[in-house]
């Protein structure tokens, strides 16, 4: 019951703070807004989100394995866009699809893994994706310091700086992690332990930051394709820099699916380009649609979320 009412109180904010900006930036005008969307470029900002979750889903792939919990390309894509129709109607906006894959893949591969590999591969595919969204938003904001630097009364210089020394070093972190991981204790962290002591954890770590920034790039352009289908063209390095706090923002476990953070952070991320509040909320609204079509997608090509004995398939049936 408590855990049934905090959805519910979630839920309740969530659809509150979405009313809220709605209210401020006007409903009609948010729906006139929409009702004018372009359909090429709804399509090709879909086919970016598609793409990126693809990507995230053999992302998540390569760590598994790597970790010691083995599942094939299919069930990572069946499992990771399932997941993603979770989110899209539970509490935040990756908790609960995040738990699913987890279940999913400890399920799986229960003859093979260690106990703890399937819940540190989703832990890590999270961490590695929030790596490079924040790297690639500091780089996005650095481009953006003539526009940005004024709302902070900073200097252009002082800020561009400000955030690329932030960014190098926030890219530079995960290259300490062996080193940290060595001086650590416990048990829980014996399979990072054990990874991070592997001579391949160098080729790894590239890999995840390659793939990251795959994911993050494609996720940017599905963000930009429905500002674009609203007429809002911004240059390139803006979307770089909106992406952090749009999606961020999505993520807080404050509402379902991250409706209301998420539309409230592009309209604040947004407003320095002088995009009106309804374009605005527009933009977050459609890359929340978005979600929701890939869920829809995922259930129809690969089935709706169900119990493991009835939906795993092994490598070689695959």
């Amino acid at each position: 019951m408590k855990r049934a009412r905090k959805a519910l109180i979630r839920g309740l904010l969530g659809l509150a703070l979405l009313a809220a900006v709605l209210a401020l930036a006007d409903p009609a005008r948010v729906v006139a807004q929409l009702r004018q969307a372009q359909p090429g470029w709804l399509l090709a900002g879909l086919a970016a989100g598609i793409a990126s979750n693809l990507v995230s889903a053999l992302r998540w792939r390569a760590l598994a394995q790597w970790l010691g919990a083995p599942v094939s390309a299919r069930d990572a894509c069946r499992w990771y866009f399932q997941a993603i129709g979770l989110n899209a109607l539970l509490p935040g906006a990756v908790v609960g699809g995040d738990f699913y894959r987890a279940v999913m893949l400890r399920r799986a591969s229960h003859a093979t893994a260690t106990v703890l590999a399937p819940g540190w591969s989703v832990v890590l595919d999270r961490v590695s994706g929030l790596w490079m969204l924040c790297a690639i938003g500091g780089l996005g904001a650095a481009a953006c310091a003539d526009v940005l630097a004024p709302w902070l009364r900073l200097p252009a210089g002082a800020f561009a700086a400000l955030m690329l020394a932030g960014t190098l070093l926030w890219l530079a972190l995960p290259w300490a992690l062996p080193w940290l991981l060595a001086r650590s204790r416990g048990g829980w962290l014996a399979p990072l332990r054990a990874a991070a002591a592997r001579p391949d954890w160098r080729r790894q770590l590239i890999w995840q930051a390659l793939a990251s920034a795959a994911v993050q790039v494609l996720s940017a352009l599905a963000l930009a394709g429905g500002g674009l289908a609203l007429g809002v063209a911004l240059p390139a390095a803006v979307w770089a820099w909106a992406i952090a706090p749009v999606f961020l923002m999505a993520a807080l476990p404050v509402s379902v699916g991250g409706w209301g953070t998420r539309e409230a952070a592009a309209v604040a991320a947004l407003a320095p380009f002088a995009v009106v509040a309804p374009a605005a909320v527009g933009v977050g609204v459609i890359y929340g649609v978005y979600g929701l079509a890939q869920g829809a997608l995922g259930a129809l090509a690969f089935g709706l979320p169900r119990g493991a004995d009835g939906a795993v398939k092994r490598d070689d049936e695959s």
